[in-house]
């Protein structure tokens, strides 16, 4: 059994999990089929009374399934057969006199979770590396090997629909408090405290509950949390995704008519679920994301160890952050020991907070902080490989801190610009060593935005790209290249969208249905609350740039309604007034003060795919001119940064993708209606209508 090897001392026996040619250890077929068999053995010896399950990789006890084996199968009944067939094994291990102790140490997801769940006890360790979830949410499936039945029933109703649900990351204090695992200890002493388990008789902790927790318990109590779960899940999703729906189902079931059942339903919705297009294309997004790390190398020349950072606004804290947390030594610089000082404290509270979810500990907290070096010493630079630069969107300003450091610094300092419209190549305009200057466009807020929008120029030498690279993927974000071009290509389409929704807007429609018609298109947020959070000042800033001028061109006239909205301090949330009024307390509500910049406070129906085609099709429109004009590489690069960067509906799987599903020919004759309708923004792009005319895909 090349994933399992069986030893034995003392009647226990210990099932060490080892993957051949494999970092981690995965779910597959093969993989259960083994596991089948080590049952059978463990079952068959009289001489063993208990086992322990255990991995041999570092930092792995099981991932989850292999999700490309999963995709290789075409046939959603042979989907629905494996996890009735998993969960025949499961539910065995489960039942089997002889207690199984899963003792666990680094990530627990997915399949790897419900195989724990299906142990008699479960151990863990305090490590860092140790998490626990059930992720499938995230793929457009759900848990199909028990994961909807067991941990309802270790935990409770409330604690389980929020891991289903959301398939967030669960933490080892975390995971002991609500009752999923049973005893935690050092990394060291993980085998050893579970060989003492297994040899006495399991006595696992009775799990306190809460009185609400014992109301929410009877018959009344979960069909009010299952509805008020629906209502939620139907409120985010819009329908658009079918999987929260089906896990609910999945619950309901095992909740009302036992376990079998529910795991039943939960065969059949697996199966169901693996179907749906909206799945296929999140397996994809996931697979680009495992894929694009590959991009990094480590060829020493194109690596570092420490970075300096420039400005510790908002952005170069945010930047700093996940430097330090992912193995970096930053330099942080600014003109002001105020600015060090907030820096400073926003990534201590957003640490702290960790550690207060015990997701942290303290020591790591303090090893961490300590990797910040603070300065406002402009020679604290001079040794530095990479400075990634963060100061305001202004040309002048950048061009002297790239003359000063190229001035302080070696010859082969690579010098990272963060700016989200101004173009590289202005930027560059007077280096002495344009070839080392990249654009590294972050997204707000920096720890939590996954995308990174990488842009180079003609000039721009193959180290600076691959370093920036580098350090992109290890700050944990997937890096997409794009090239130079006013507003690259995020800013550039996603100002394409907002543009629409203003005419849209002065064509006589109110705020809330522009906003609510492109969330049940699939945005979480609606263009006008958008820019709202990203700022109207800092929009109106970009549409006076070069980007302005280049969609003049185009037929798409210039606007100056966003400028004026900025110039009456109307900013968005940061302010409390914008398109939507933001009061200290309570619900953000819309501003129909706002209306007298769109034609007055009379407003007009407007039909919501009317909506929906106007501000949706520009922005696909767009995302083909740039790959046309070859600011996007690749149409799968397209696809990535839209969802990653501007949350472009993820079940489509990408603007382009969505072009391949709908049909290229019936975008075009859409667009070619608005055009007629609205003007020559709207005129399909070349590149789009030979598509349509080859019957070709995009993506393939």
């Amino acid at each position: 059994m090349a994933n399992f090897k069986l030893t034995k001392d003392n009647e226990i026996a210990t099932i060490w999990m080892d993957q051949a040619g494999s970092e981690v250890n995965t779910l597959s077929v093969k993989m259960l089929d083994d596991f089948s068999g080590l049952l059978d053995q463990i079952e068959q010896d009289k001489d063993i009374k208990a086992a322990v399950l255990i991995s041999k990789k570092d930092n792995c006890f099981i991932a989850g399934a292999d999700i490309k084996d999963l995709m290789a199968i075409e046939d959603s009944k042979e989907v629905e057969q494996l996890s009735r067939e998993g969960n025949q094994i499961l539910m065995r291990l489960s039942k089997l006199k002889k207690p199984v102790i899963a003792a666990i140490n680094g990530a627990c997801l997915g399949g790897g979770l419900e195989v724990a769940m299906a142990c008699h006890y479960r151990i863990a360790t305090t490590d860092k590396k140790t998490v626990f979830g059930l992720p499938e949410m995230k793929l457009g499936l759900l848990p199909g090997g028990g994961g909807t039945q067991r941990l309802v029933k270790l935990t409770n109703l409330r604690y389980a629909l929020d891991a289903l649900l959301t398939g967030k990351n669960i933490y080892p204090f975390s995971a002991k408090k609500a009752g999923l695992i049973d005893s935690l200890v050092h990394k060291e002493g993980l085998y050893q405290a579970a060989l003492k388990v297994a040899a006495k008789p399991i006595k696992r902790q009775t799990k306190k509950t809460s009185l609400v927790d014992k109301a929410l318990n009877t018959k009344a109590g979960r069909n009010y949390v299952l509805k008020k779960a629906r209502e939620t899940v139907l409120r985010k999703t819009r329908g658009n995704y079918p999987a929260p729906l089906k896990i609910l189902d999945c619950v309901e079931t095992g909740l009302e008519h036992g376990m079998a059942a529910g795991l039943e339903a939960e065969a059949m919705g697996f199966g169901e679920l693996h179907a749906t297009p909206a799945s296929k294309n999140l397996i994809g997004l996931f697979l680009a994301m495992q894929e694009n790390k590959k991009l990094k190398n480590n060829n020493k020349t194109e690596n570092v160890d420490s970075l300096a950072m420039i400005g510790a606004g908002f952005m170069g804290a945010g930047i700093t952050e996940v430097s330090i947390k992912n193995g970096y030594d930053v330099i942080l610089k600014d003109i002001s020991q105020q600015g060090l000082a907030s820096a400073l404290k926003t990534i201590w509270t957003d640490f702290n907070s960790l550690v207060k979810k015990k997701a942290m500990g303290t020591v790591e907290r303090d090893r961490l902080m300590a990797k910040i070096k603070t300065t406002t010493n402009d020679e604290d630079l001079n040794a530095s490989d990479l400075v990634i630069e963060a100061v305001f969107e202004d040309i002048e300003l950048k061009q002297r801190i790239l003359a000063d450091v190229e001035t302080r610094c070696k010859k082969s300092t690579v010098f990272a610009t963060n700016t989200s419209s101004l173009p590289l190549a202005s930027i560059a305009a007077k280096a002495a060593n344009p070839q080392n200057v990249v654009g590294m466009h972050y997204f707000s807020p920096v720890p939590k935005m996954p995308l990174l929008e990488l842009i180079v120029t003609d000039k721009t030498s193959k180290r600076a790209r691959q370093m920036a690279t580098n350090v992109g993927i290890k700050q944990g974000k997937t890096v997409v290249t794009v090239k130079d071009g006013p507003g690259f290509y995020t800013t550039r389409v996603l100002s394409a969208l907002t543009h629409e929704a203003i005419k849209v807007l002065h064509d006589g429609a109110k705020v809330e249905d522009i906003d609510n018609a492109m969330k049940d298109w699939g945005f979480p947020v609606g263009p006008l609350a958008l820019m709202d959070e990203v700022g109207i000042d800092v929009g109106a800033h970009i549409a006076r740039g070069s980007l302005g001028e280049m969609f003049v061109n185009r037929g798409i006239e210039q606007d100056d309604t966003v400028q004026k909205l900025a110039e009456a301090k109307l900013y968005g949330r940061k302010t409390g007034k914008g398109f939507y009024l933001y009061p200290k307390k309570g619900r953000k509500s819309v501003n129909t003060d706002i209306y007298k910049f769109f034609g007055g406070e009379e407003r007009k129906e407007f039909s919501k795919t009317d909506i929906q085609n106007r501000i949706g099709l520009v922005f696909v429109n767009e995302c083909v001119h740039c790959l046309e004009e070859g600011i996007l590489f690749t149409a799968k690069d397209g696809d990535l940064a839209a969802i990653l960067g501007l949350g472009f509906p993820p079940f489509t799987g990408g603007p382009f993708s969505y072009i391949d599903a709908t049909g290229a020919n019936e975008i075009v004759n859409t667009l070619s209606a608005l055009e007629a309708t609205h003007g020559s923004r709207f005129t399909p792009a070349k590149l789009l209508v030979k598509h349509a005319n080859d019957g070709q895909a995009f993506i393939g």
